[in-house]
């Protein structure tokens, strides 16, 4: 009897076939959500990145106008003993070279065209001839900025009164939209047409190395002290808990606290990469102090015994066992830590970087800028230039953090072990 119990197989009751139904249909539901977030997140993405390259693309451009010089007649000179652009460049300046500018596009284009020329134009010039002093022998052609004015009526958005002028002469062949090089290597300026955002990436490039040099070795030595080191008590539960608050304080209190007490300590420093860097190390060092303890965290105990096992000491064990085998984990919340300050505005906001630099900084201590900074100050514009450049400008911080994330990538696949 009971060798026949044994033989006899569990039925399929018509509940159970229902309940496996629910089962599955709910597993495909399930699927489906997910699948459907992941469209919905790279849609997203592909219009963000397609928005931005339409409209960023007019922001690495600018209107030029072909204007022939013949500086065998313009009489000008540059004294050998002149290195320095900027003071060839003024030498230049004092000679007339700003008439036989004006002269020239006169004589070539007309007096109407000369005068859309921009009146910063003769300092291209100025900068090809200090590269190359021979240029004063011969007869050049060089394509220089217009004034914005006529720009906008050469992509149809400007005045109706210039428009037939940019059509003739673009139909000449004489006026044309060119990429701008100039736009990666200058700083702000008043004109869209003379704008450029190395003086902002450079500071930003300043400030984040500030953050890193500051929030990482401090960042990365307090998650091992609390993960290795600490005694499990009611003041590292205290500790702990502040961390993972001050990870969630929003960055505007971090640009408060470094305007109360940096910029009390030193207060000529105002706008400089080293207040700024330091005010976003305050709020990257709890990501890289929670990043860090998870990564130490997930290293096995096994790893630890095995060290102490054979003679290593505690510092043994954790530098030489522990730390190199978390370090991607550290870094990829480091450089996580630094993608976020990298577009931060509030706290720069309040330490005085919301500023007009027309020159790069050559140092930490020096006035700066940001990018996110210049991108909002540029957004505050109202000239169609403006707006271009603001969506140019966004397109190079996207390539930048771009960067960053594959660096974080890169490190961790170099230095990821397997036990």
């Amino acid at each position: 009897m009971s060798e026949t119990r044994h033989r006899v197989r569990p039925t399929r009751t018509p509940a159970f076939e229902a309940r496996l139904k629910k089962r599955y249909q709910a597993e495909r539901r399930f699927k489906i959500a997910g699948l459907s977030a992941i469209i919905f997140s790279v849609a997203v993405l592909v219009f963000l990145l397609v928005t931005m390259t339409l409209n960023g693309i007019g922001g690495f451009q600018r209107a030029e106008m072909s204007v022939p010089i013949d500086f065998t007649q313009a009489g000008l000179s540059i004294d050998p003993s002149l290195e320095d652009e900027r003071a060839i460049a003024r030498s230049l300046e004092s000679q007339g070279l700003p008439a036989v500018v004006e002269f020239s596009a006169e004589q070539a284009l007309g007096e109407e065209a000369a005068a859309e020329l921009n009146s910063e134009a003769w300092r291209i010039v100025a900068s090809d001839l200090a590269e190359d002093p021979t240029l004063l022998r011969s007869q050049e052609t060089f394509s220089l900025p217009t004034t914005e004015s006529l720009a906008s009526a050469l992509s149809g958005d400007g005045s109706a009164d210039l428009q037939p002028l940019a059509q003739r002469l673009a139909a000449d062949g004489v006026l044309a939209d060119r990429f701008d090089t100039g736009f990666l290597e200058r700083s702000d300026a008043t004109d869209p047409q003379l704008v450029g955002i190395w003086g902002a990436l450079k500071g930003s490039i300043l400030t984040m190395i500030v953050t890193l040099a500051l929030a990482f070795p401090i960042g990365v030595l307090a998650a091992l002290y609390l993960e290795e080191y600490a005694p499990k008590n009611r003041w590292t539960d205290l500790i702990e808990v502040s961390i993972n608050n001050l990870a969630a304080v929003p960055s505007i209190i971090f640009g408060l606290l470094g305007l109360a007490v940096f910029l009390w300590i030193f207060p000529s420093y105002r706008s400089a990469p080293l207040i700024g860097g330091m005010t976003l190390a305050l709020m990257t060092m709890p990501v890289i102090v929670i990043a860090g303890r998870n990564a130490i965290k997930a290293v096995p105990p096994s790893i630890r015994d095995g060290a102490l096992a054979i003679g290593a000491s505690p510092v043994q064990v954790v530098f030489h066992h522990v730390l190199p085998l978390a370090l991607p984990g550290i870094l990829t919340g480091t450089i996580i830590g630094m993608a976020r300050a990298l577009g931060e505005t509030a706290p720069l906001l309040l330490i005085g970087m919301r500023a007009f630099v027309a020159s790069p900084p050559d140092g930490f201590t020096d006035n700066a800028t940001v990018l996110p900074m210049q991108i909002f100050l540029w957004s505050d514009e109202i000239d169609r230039g403006f707006v271009e450049r603001t969506s140019a400008a966004i397109i190079v911080l996207l390539v930048f953090l771009l960067l960053m994330n594959g660096l974080a990538i890169y490190l961790r696949n170099r230095f990821e072990k397997r036990w």
